[in-house]
């Protein structure tokens, strides 16, 4: 099998650097010489033990771009003892998927492993990732997929369910200036230059790739390349650092660092009630090629984590836009995404949902062994009706009040409150509704004394 760092094999020569991007000759061989992600490689790390005990199953490599999703596929092709095939979802269909398929029933024929590296698996449609499907459930393959999309929703649930999703970070700061630093003085970086540059200026440029591993090489080289007084010879002034980081190649690159950024600056704007704000950043993604379902997705996901009871029509609306979406596709959809962007930035904000959540999920965890109450279980045996279940429940239709005292939270929790309705829009009468009812509760539990 040829080897997937052919660019690496060789020390850095006098062509190397024309030959191709510091980002490609800088790829580790091993994990020794990768940056990040210390939380699966670290020793002892479960995802360090897979590839130590050459015991690889079926994984989901998620991450943002540049954080070295493709890099660990790649390490695992060096030191597996399976024929690794590389397969980009950008340019392959479902017959190559169905040659590669052929390749490895062979493989498994002759007792050899296949792993099948895919590139943007979210990019495939629902067809082409079912193909992968009996051939993961056989064995036939071991499948690793990198995606910069949440495999909730861009993988099929049939294919995700029999992957181990590992979640790549972002790099550090302090991990990218180590990186910096290893480029400048790497062989296969610019080890044969005279490189005068700053450890405040390598700072800078960590910090301007927002853990980005491939954009701070890539705008390293551009740096250098700028300050290059003579023949390998580049000294590194705040004024190139300056200009070669306010001037960016790209408007907005969907699959990169603005597609996080914006889709952040968009919901803080609606959060913030600036419709007009939340409409340029959506504008801003649209024009770029960004889908409109994963903004439709996000804008879902804005009406009850900002708004909720406050106004429960912002969830209604925002649904309606995602179908909408759904139907008509783009450019049609533009204006139902802004139809449902400007109702939630004028809307009331409430973010009393979440914290109800957050709240009860903490106690939850916490409290994992709390049996449920007696009286709100059900009893359809005559072993269960004997051991209480059931006894004392009283059914809320039935009384004239439509709702009864008893509780039903666990024991050590029947005094906890998680919702607490602000004071924003319909959320007002639903907070005076909620006291009158959680006073009535606690003046008839006072009298039986529960």
């Amino acid at each position: 099998m040829q080897s997937l760092f052919d660019l690496n094999d060789q020390p850095n020569q006098s062509n190397t650097i024309e030959s191709a991007p510091l980002a490609d000759r800088m790829r580790p061989k091993s994990l020794d010489d990768y940056f990040g992600q210390n939380h699966l490689i670290e020793d002892g790390k479960i995802l360090k033990r897979m590839i130590d005990r050459d015991d690889i199953p079926s994984m989901i490599f998620w991450g943002p771009p540049g954080v070295g999703k493709t890099t660990l596929a790649q390490i695992i092709a060096e030191t597996t003892n399976a024929q690794f095939i590389n397969f980009s979802a950008v340019i392959s269909g479902i017959k190559e998927i169905r040659e590669v398929m052929k390749k490895a029933e062979l493989n498994k024929e002759k007792g050899l492993r296949t792993i099948v590296f895919v590139d943007e698996i979210h990019r495939f449609n629902k067809a082409q990732q079912d193909a992968f499907l009996p051939y993961v459930e056989r064995g036939s393959i071991i499948l690793i997929g990198a995606t910069t999309e949440n495999p909730s929703f861009e993988i099929n649930n049939a294919l995700l369910s029999r992957c181990k999703v590992f979640v790549l970070k972002a790099l550090s700061e302090e991990d990218l200036t180590n990186l910096l630093k290893h480029a400048i003085t790497s062989l296969h970086g610019f080890a044969d230059w005279e490189v005068e540059i700053t450890d405040e200026q390598l700072h800078l440029i960590a910090q301007y790739a927002s853990g980005d591993a491939r954009m701070a090489l890539n705008t390293l080289e551009m740096i250098l390349f700028n300050s290059e007084t003579e023949i390998r010879h580049a000294v590194v002034t705040n004024e190139t650092i300056k200009q070669s980081l306010t001037n960016r190649t790209y408007l907005y690159d969907k699959h990169g660092e603005e597609h996080y950024n914006m889709i952040s600056a968009m919901q803080k704007s609606i959060r913030n009630s600036d419709a007009d704000a939340a409409i340029y950043w959506m504008a801003r993604m649209l024009e770029g090629g960004e889908d409109p379902l994963y903004i439709a997705r996000r804008i879902v996901r804005c009406a009850s984590e900002d708004i909720g009871m406050a106004d429960s029509r912002c969830l209604d609306i925002a649904l309606q836009a995602y179908q909408a979406c759904t139907y008509l596709g783009y450019p049609e959809c533009n204006v139902h995404l802004t139809h449902a962007i400007v109702f939630l930035s004028l809307a009331p904000k409430s973010n009393a949902l979440e914290l109800a959540y957050n709240s009860a999920a903490a106690d939850a965890i916490k409290t994992m062994d709390e049996g449920v109450p007696l009286h709100i279980r059900n009893a359809p045996t005559k072993l269960m009706q004997e051991l209480g279940y059931h006894q004392n429940y009283e059914y809320a239709h039935d009384l004239e009040e439509k709702m009864s005292p008893m509780v039903c939270l666990p024991e050590s929790l029947k005094h906890k409150t998680y919702y607490h309705p602000t004071d924003q829009g319909l959320e007002r009468r639903i907070a005076e509704h909620k006291a009158s009812i959680d006073a009535w509760k606690a003046q008839e539990r006072k009298k039986r004394n529960l």
